[in-house]
Order: C-alpha cells, then sequence, then structure tokens
C-alpha cells in the first residue's frame, strides 16, 4: 500500500495527508507536498486541512446532540425558529429534511447547476461572511425547487440553515457549538472554524490547481459555517469515528438514526445512500464524509464493524480523487 500511494503522489503531485487505520492501530499515515508553497513549508501528519463539505457531518451532530436535550426535535420546522426571516422556505420544512437534503429550498451553492468548485462565485463579499448569521444575506431570493421530501437534493444551504437553527435553539454560536459538543468529547484538539485570513502556522493553503502559486483565498467564505469550511488533522478523522461509535457524541440510537438510509443517490460513478448528515455505501455498512471545494478535496470511509478507516486530506481542488480511487480498488469494497 505505501509503495502504491507513493507512486500515485509522485504521478499527481499530490499534496496533502494519507492516513490508514486498522483495528485501532495506524497502519499507514503519511504526508506529501508543500502546505505553503512561497514559503516551501511542507505537509505533515499533523498539519490541519479545510475539508469543505466534510464538515456536514459535524454539523448533523451538533443537530443531532440538541435532538438529544430536547431543544430540538427531527420535526422542528425550520420556520419555528426563523420565524420571519428566509420567507421563501417552506413552511413544512423540517430538520430531518434538512439533514437528509429533501428539503427542497433553493441553494445558494447550488451544485445540480455550478458543477465547477472554480466555476462559483458568492454574490456576497467573501471577506463578509465571517459569522453564520452574516450568511442571510447569501442565503435569500432561492425559490423553493420541490416540495419537503419529494426526493433527494443535495443542499449547501441546507446545512447553513440547521447551522442557524442550532445557534437560535441553543443561544451559542455555531463554531462554539461544533467545538463543544463534537470535537470536545471526541478529542479533536485540532479541529475548528479558522479564518482564512489569519490561518495558523500548522494549517494549510489551499491551492487551487497541483501547481501554481494561487490559493483559494478569493473562492472560499473567509469563515465557514454549517456546510464547510472546519479544518482538522487526519488523527482528529480518526478520533471522531472512534468517538461516534463509542457514543461519546451522542448516544448509540441517535448514531443509528444518522446512518438510517432516507435516499438512494444514483451516479454513473459512485452511487451512495445518504442518512442524515453522512453518506452510506450503496450495499455495505460504511459510513463516509466527502469535502471537494476551490483548494480542498477530502474523503474518509469508516467501516464500524471491521474497525477500519482511510482518510486522504489535499489542499488542492482534485488532489485527493486518485489516491481516493486507489484505495478504494485495493480495499474492494
Amino acid at each position: 500500500m505505501q509503495d502504491s500511494i507513493d507512486r500515485i503522489a509522485a504521478e499527481t503531485a499530490f499534496s496533502g495527508v494519507v492516513r490508514v487505520d486498522r483495528g485501532g492501530e495506524i497502519e499507514l499515515v503519511k504526508a506529501y507536498g508543500l502546505a505553503h508553497r512561497g514559503s516551501g513549508i511542507p505537509n505533515e501528519v499533523d498539519t490541519r486541512f479545510g475539508i469543505a463539505s466534510g464538515a456536514k457531518g459535524l454539523t448533523a451532530l451538533t443537530v443531532m446532540s440538541l435532538i438529544e436535550e430536547r431543544r430540538l426535535t427531527l420535526g422542528t420546522t425550520a420556520r419555528s425558529v426563523l420565524g420571519d426571516d428566509l420567507p421563501l422556505i417552506d413552511d413544512a420544512v423540517t430538520v430531518e429534511h434538512l439533514l437528509a437534503h429533501r428539503s427542497g429550498i433553493g441553494d445558494y451553492y447550488d451544485e445540480e447547476i455550478v458543477r465547477e468548485p472554480l466555476d462559483y462565485v458568492s454574490t456576497v463579499p467573501v471577506q463578509e461572511l465571517g459569522s453564520t448569521e452574516d450568511y442571510l444575506r447569501a442565503l435569500e431570493g432561492f425559490e423553493t425547487k420541490f416540495p419537503p421530501d419529494e426526493r433527494f437534493s443535495y443542499s449547501n444551504g441546507g446545512f447553513v440553515v440547521l447551522a442557524l437553527i442550532t445557534e437560535r435553539s441553543s443561544g451559542t454560536p455555531f463554531h462554539e457549538l461544533v467545538v463543544q459538543r463534537v470535537c470536545e468529547p471526541a478529542g479533536m484538539v485540532d479541529t475548528g472554524f479558522l479564518r482564512s485570513d489569519e490561518l495558523p502556522g500548522r494549517a494549510a493553503l489551499g491551492y487551487l490547481a497541483e501547481d501554481g502559486p494561487r490559493t483559494n483565498v478569493f473562492h472560499l467564505p473567509v469563515r465557514g459555517s454549517g456546510d464547510g469550511g472546519i479544518y482538522t488533522t487526519a488523527a482528529d478523522v480518526s478520533a471522531l469515528w472512534t468517538a461516534l461509535f463509542a457514543g461519546r457524541i451522542v448516544s448509540k440510537d441517535l448514531v443509528a438514526e444518522m446512518a438510517r438510509p432516507r435516499s438512494e443517490v444514483p451516479s454513473p460513478t459512485q452511487p451512495a445512500r445518504y442518512g442524515l448528515g453522512i453518506w452510506l455505501h450503496p450495499s455495505r455498512d460504511l459510513v463516509e464524509l466527502h469535502g471537494s471545494d476551490a483548494g480542498v478535496s477530502f474523503q474518509t470511509v469508516h467501516d464500524p464493524s471491521e474497525h477500519f478507516t482511510y482518510t486522504v486530506l489535499s489542499n488542492t481542488t482534485e488532489g485527493a480523487w486518485p489516491i481516493v480511487l486507489h484505495l478504494d480498488e485495493l480495499i474492494a469494497w
């Protein structure tokens, strides 16, 4: 495995970290490429990477923790929390619809329309998106696509709405909630919503291509929210899966609810199922988180019965995928 990954990393100029865990032991962990090209700073195994939509799993867990405390239910309507804000969201849309990508709300970043991450242009200057409430301006004005629960339609905006719901239900800013309710109980000491204009030393800059100096600073919100933008390490991703299935973040009953399929997601290349905030393998009991955006590519797959995990983090737009495909072939899910 090490030799073949080294070969692919060299052939594709991979920049990032690969980690494989089996039975509670680290089978492989290695860093490649540069975290900062201008200064020649290499990636290390503990470098912090953005994971784009991988953050949706942590958003979902934050929501489920509030459900466990009875501050919310899966049937809580968005309207009951949002009040007069975002009036185009159907009054029947619930927390469960949003978690399952079955809400039908109009999406500020609709991936059925914008296919390539580099093509998306924010309607609000990215430097003005520093808090979840700031995203209200970006979320406004999108008509309903279809009635709630009619079908699956991946929705970035829906997960920002969930972040707003958690803030308003708890009285605590969303970024703090994720740390308190997910990262701390999971032991994810290096995970949090960092600002792209003040990244600390161990955080990797995101680059638009495998070569060249251009970063993603003009392409992404200065600070992410419920749909993406958290930074983490390979070790913290492994800790997340371990804590999740041990019931340390939310109860095992709620974990099972999250992993219950709500939709079949057809695809000619990567068919899947979807639960609540997490992707599910089309035929096996595997759970997955994916992230793809300008200067970011990420995937982690966990088999809870075999205690096996792989994680690929990259600070380039397409960098993770050749190694992800190779690992899937090696493991032969």
